[in-house]
């Protein structure tokens, strides 16, 4: 039995509460929050104890998933892993690279494990693709949601883009050739839509699209390979392989097949607990480690800094404005 907590239950931190609630190698210790009132209204729910400081936990728990706003991530993580404790931290790693390298070299210091909460990583679609990749030369992915207050304390393409970041840079094996990206702030003080081109050393070429002003959801990739070409739908688990068939519609000119698999919806946070809770028992590697939700950051601060450089260019006093043009 795995002694847990949960650091921080606002909107996702309730639902990490109640999956270590509901598995058997886990014992919810108790929920963490700086709002004592919303932390004892999550902790009656699953009958566990309700605090406001995270530190009189030590001595306590094995585990925690750190939920909280990401500006908070390093100094809590520092913490727990300075106490001999693993962490589950939710995405964006941290807000800094050196505060990622420095949890990151905690954990291994301590043979901790460190796990990076990239939940598309777990859903049912995502897993069921990865047999069928093979070098893919062209990937596209659109992320769109409606505005939510939560989640603006950092930019769309730190709070949505990020997850399709990591997906793309586990499905591609090369490096970062270059990057050119477009956004722009809507409703929110950061960016609320943003747009990245990714070109990769091996060739590959991703075309990255994110939204929190949308007035629908999506979540979507499409794989072009030599071949073939997938297409993923993420919200509703679906996946649509196109191929070549042995019929030809002219002459040399096959004609595509398609095939659709439709997966049960799954409980994709549950199996990301699952794993970090496996890790933790059996020393294996997690999923998605400290050093894939660096990888993440990094193209994703990358994306951000290019996107800010290009519309102060745009927008500054000794450039034309774009509606004179």
């Amino acid at each position: 039995m795995i002694n847990v907590a949960v650091i921080g239950v606002g909107y996702l931190g309730q639902f990490h509460a109640q999956k270590y609630n509901a598995l058997p190698n886990a014992h919810l210790v108790a929920v963490c929050d700086v709002d004592i009132e919303r932390a004892k209204c999550i902790a009656k729910e699953s009958n566990v104890q309700a605090i406001s400081d995270y530190k009189t936990l030590v001595g306590q728990v094995d585990a925690v998933s750190i939920v909280t706003p990401t500006p908070y991530h390093c100094e809590i993580g520092e913490f727990f892993l300075s106490n001999g404790v693993h962490v589950l931290m939710e995405k964006p790693i941290t807000t800094t690279i050196e505060e990622a390298d420095k949890l990151i070299a905690m954990a291994a210091a301590k043979n901790l494990v460190l796990q990076t909460g990239h939940l598309e990583r777990f859903n049912n679609a995502v897993t069921a693709v990865r047999p069928y990749l093979n070098k893919p030369r062209f990937i596209e992915s659109t992320r769109l949601a409606p505005f939510k207050l939560r989640g603006t304390d950092v930019n769309v393409i730190l709070d949505l883009m990020i997850h399709d970041i990591d997906l793309i840079q586990s499905m591609v094996d090369a490096e970062i050739e270059h990057i050119d990206a477009s956004g722009s702030v809507v409703l929110s003080s950061s960016i609320d839509i943003a747009n990245a081109r990714i070109k990769f050393t091996n060739g590959c070429v991703a075309n990255v699209t994110a939204s929190r002003i949308s007035q629908r959801p999506e979540r979507s990739l499409r794989i072009f390979q030599e071949n073939n070409y997938l297409v993923i739908d993420l919200n509703h688990k679906r996946i649509a392989m196109h191929k070549k068939s042995d019929i030809d519609i002219h002459p040399g000119i096959p004609r595509m097949s398609r095939e659709t698999f439709r997966f049960e919806k799954g409980d994709a946070l549950l199996a990301q607990i699952q794993s970090f809770l496996e890790c933790i028992e059996t020393g294996k590697a997690p999923e998605v480690c400290g050093l894939a939700g660096k990888k993440a950051l990094e193209t994703a601060i990358r994306i951000t800094d290019i996107v800010n450089k290009n519309n102060a260019r745009y927008h500054s006093p000794n450039q034309p404005d774009s509606h004179n043009d």
